[in-house]
C-alpha cells in the first residue's frame, strides 16, 4: 500500500520561509513525476510546481523565483522551498505523485495536504 504523506506546513510571517516534504511509504523505488499544489479556502486548487521524470521543472507564475521544488529518488522524498512568503500564499499544500514500484508498474495518488498560514 502506498501512501504520500506531506509535512513541514505551520505559521509563518510574511517574508519568512518554509520547507514541505512529500514522502511516498510502501515499497517505492523513486518517482516518475512529482507535483505541488495548493488550495485556498473558497479558491479552486492550483498547480505550484511540478517536476518531470527527467527533472523538467515548472512553477505558477505567482511563486517563480520564491519557491523550489526539488526530489531524492533515493528517499522517494519530494520538497518544496517556500520563500519569502505571502498572506496570499496561505493554503493547503498537497503532492501528487507517480510512484515507481519497482515491478515496471506505476502508482499515481494525492497526500491529504499540510496547512501553511502566513500571517504576522
Amino acid at each position: 500500500q502506498v501512501q504520500l504523506m506531506e509535512s513541514g506546513g505551520g505559521l509563518v510571517q510574511p517574508g519568512g520561509s518554509l520547507r514541505l516534504s512529500c514522502v511516498a511509504s510502501g515499497n517505492v523505488f523513486g518517482f516518475g513525476y512529482l507535483d505541488w499544489y495548493r488550495q485556498a479556502p473558497g479558491k479552486e486548487r492550483e498547480l505550484v510546481a511540478s517536476i518531470t521524470s527527467d527533472g523538467t521543472i515548472n512553477y505558477a507564475a505567482s511563486v517563480k523565483g520564491r519557491f523550489t521544488i526539488s526530489r531524492d529518488n533515493a528517499k522517494t522524498t519530494g520538497y518544496l522551498e517556500m520563500r519569502s512568503l505571502k498572506p496570499e500564499d496561505t493554503a493547503d499544500y498537497i503532492c501528487k505523485a507517480e510512484v515507481d514500484l519497482g515491478t515496471g508498474s506505476m502508482w499515481y495518488g494525492w497526500g491529504h495536504g499540510t496547512h501553511v498560514t502566513v500571517a504576522s
